[in-house]
């Protein structure tokens, strides 16, 4: 999860659309070489960005892990009264998001506020944040060290 400032987000998503090819819709890190990869991380660290990491393991669900994680991240979201959520849309599969949101917010007595929303990553550079920062910790070794000024926690999620 990357938590941005409101007034961090034009100037953001600008720097980080400065970072495509010519033709390029969105940057998926997976996909990208890894002298690419080098390049992007050293200029998102020079950003000054956090995200967060929430990790469950996902060898017996991954839409169980991804709702433990996804639990959390909203929990954590309202405790610091943030106002929007944007997800990374997985085509077909952003029901079990909405209803696990639905959720979380029908726990909390209070109105939140929280807006929620799925994009397709072409839409919002702000969505790639995250992907480069999970894909490269997950990644291990260099990648790990790479990202780790960008690093802000570490959350780990275990399920019976």
């Amino acid at each position: 999860m990357a938590l941005v400032d409101l007034g961090d987000l034009a100037p953001l998503r600008k720097a980080l659309r400065g970072l495509l090819f010519p033709g390029q819709r969105e940057l998926h890190f997976q996909r990208e070489t890894p002298q690419r990869r080098k390049l992007i991380l050293s200029r998102v660290v020079e950003l000054e960005v956090r995200v967060d990491i929430y990790r469950a393991d996902c060898r017996r669900s991954e839409e169980i892990a991804r709702r433990i994680c996804l639990t959390r991240l909203v929990d954590d979201l309202l405790d610091v009264d943030a106002r929007r959520l944007v997800l990374d849309s997985r085509s077909g599969r952003d029901q079990h998001d909405i209803r696990t949101i639905r959720d979380v917010l029908g726990k909390r007595p209070r109105e939140s506020g929280l807006l929620y929303e799925h994009f397709d990553s072409a839409s919002d550079p702000l969505v790639w944040l995250a992907d480069i920062a999970a894909w490269s910790y997950g990644a291990g070794g260099d990648w790990t060290r790479r990202v780790t000024p960008v690093i802000g926690s570490v959350i780990r999620l275990d399920w019976p």
